[in-house]
């Protein structure tokens, strides 16, 4: 497979996912600051997770509703936007239309015309929350659509591949939002704001009902942190990323005569330390810190995918 074609696969389901995991930010931010009752930084901490700060702070003076919404939904000079998103994913797709099925090519192309439509007014307060669930549903119909219909290959690999490194690193940081910026200095921790913020990081991932499931208790930080770095069950786990990223990698690795570069050493050590690790060890390193640390080390396993695999 050429270079270039592993990387339009990859950032074509890098840029799907992170459409999907901009709307999850917008919409815990929302509920976030609705709760701050004239406290918390909800905007600041999205924006800050978004990795789009120093972007944002050449343009914004204050992050609120009115200039955070634009930029990460719409934006045209802010890559990660949802918009700048899905016109990236679509590029993608039509330089790989060949390989694409028909569901993903109609899927992604159906999406961009959609988002073409899209006016301010399409994320106001009334109408956001119906534009956001269009968006996580576009890339629900795209994820669907090649796990129904790729053939198991290397450019199968490559897509699932660019998935969960996305998906790895977002869920870092819908987590480390809660804590990073929004720990409650209006309220106790335990309390009942602290209890409504942690139970709307759940809602982002859609987490709700598969916490309770699983711990059948109320909401309490530490079960949310296992729930999201540690269980292999949650599909949106830290650990249920890394599991099918070293999965993807190893097929990889397989496929072109046993090759192996620093990002399978980078991905087995990752994938180690989530399948060993306790959630008391992780809050003794302190929750931030794991999690900055998460997203550091995620990143650079992306960049030496691309080197190892499409330089």
């Amino acid at each position: 497979m050429l270079s270039r074609a592993a990387n339009a696969m990859f950032w074509l389901a890098r840029y799907v996912e992170r459409m999907d995991a901009v709307a999850r930010l917008i919409e815990t931010a929302v509920r976030l600051d609705a709760m701050a009752e004239g406290g918390g930084d909800s905007w600041r901490s999205a924006i800050i997770a978004a990795g789009c700060d120093v972007g944002f702070d050449a343009k914004h003076d204050v992050a609120d509703y009115r200039t955070a919404v634009p930029y990460l939904a719409s934006a045209p000079d802010n890559p990660s936007s949802i918009l700048s998103c899905i016109e990236a994913a679509r590029f993608n797709a039509r330089a790989m239309r060949t390989s694409l099925t028909r569901d993903m090519w109609e899927v992604v192309n159906e999406a961009w015309i959609g988002a073409r439509e899209f006016t301010p007014a399409s994320f106001d307060r009334e109408r956001l929350p119906e534009t956001l669930d269009w968006v996580k549903r576009q890339a629900t119909l795209f994820n669907g659509a090649y796990a129904s219909t790729m053939l198991r290959n290397d450019v199968y690999w490559f897509t699932r591949l660019g998935t969960y490194l996305e998906r790895a690193d977002t869920t870092a940081r819908l987590l480390d939002v809660k804590y990073n910026v929004l720990l409650p200095d209006y309220a106790s921790v335990g309390g009942f704001v602290d209890y409504q913020q942690w139970t709307s990081v759940l809602q982002a991932v859609s987490a709700v009902r598969a916490y309770h499931y699983i711990y059948k208790d109320q909401v309490k930080p530490w079960h949310v942190a296992e729930l999201m770095i540690l269980r292999p069950e949650m599909p949106r786990s830290l650990r249920a990323c890394h599991d099918e990223i070293t999965i993807q990698l190893d097929r990889l690795a397989n496929s072109y005569g046993g090759q192996r570069g620093e990002c399978h050493r980078l991905a087995g050590e990752l994938h180690a330390r989530l399948r060993f690790g306790t959630v008391d060890g992780i809050f003794r390193e302190g929750l931030h810190e794991f999690l900055t640390g998460m997203i550091d080390r995620t990143e650079a396993l992306g960049v030496e995918v691309e080197r190892f695999y499409m330089s």
